[in-house]
């Protein structure tokens, strides 16, 4: 091989773009992972979770990423403080000895740009399951207010709780548990 070709391939590979995942911090003050439940038969009851961190990396091009998130137990919120202490206690997400609930993935689908699902481990009262998430919303732009760069997605599944452990009053109180995370996730 010539020097001349050498050369041109060097200076061909050095114009390619570098496509690199870029990395987003969780944000805490828009981000509350929710959940549904059925109560009893009568109704369906919702709840949220108050304090959220993790980190998040994305390249839409290559469709690929990875998300870790962790969400703690005691921040639980019903908007009834004694039925919050419950969910706290033992009989539920015993959060003096789980003090996190955690998501952990590197298996992001995208179509196209648009992240559409993420398959991933949950971990919740000290096990860890598969679960898989469908992404009904996703954006990334400039957030006007904040002037960062900015990702948001709204992604939900659908748990058994008893496959964690967390089997009280079932099947009266519904094993099947909706839950939803609403995110944002600013630039680094």
């Amino acid at each position: 091989m010539n020097k001349t070709t050498l050369a041109s391939i060097i200076g061909t590979t050095l114009s390619l773009p570098a496509v690199a995942a870029e990395s987003y911090t969780i944000d805490p003050r828009h981000t509350f992972p929710s959940f549904e439940i059925n109560h009893l038969g009568f109704s369906i009851q919702r709840g949220r979770f108050n304090q959220t961190g993790g980190k998040i990396m994305l390249d839409p091009e290559s469709a690929s990423g990875s998300i870790q998130v962790a969400i703690d137990t005691a921040s639980i919120s019903t908007g009834l403080a004694e039925l919050e202490e419950h969910l706290r206690g033992k009989d539920f997400l015993d959060a003096a000895r789980y003090p996190k609930i955690t998501f952990s993935s590197d298996k992001l689908s995208f179509n196209k740009d648009r992240l559409v699902a993420v398959e991933g481990n949950l971990t919740l009262h000290g096990i860890t399951k598969p679960v898989h998430l469908v992404v009904d919303y996703f954006h990334c732009g400039i957030n006007m207010i904040a002037l960062k760069n900015v990702c948001g997605a709204n992604a939900t599944t659908t748990i058994k709780r008893s496959d964690f452990g967390v089997d009280k009053y079932a099947p009266a109180l519904a094993d099947d548990v909706k839950i939803v995370l609403q995110i944002e996730a600013i630039k680094d």
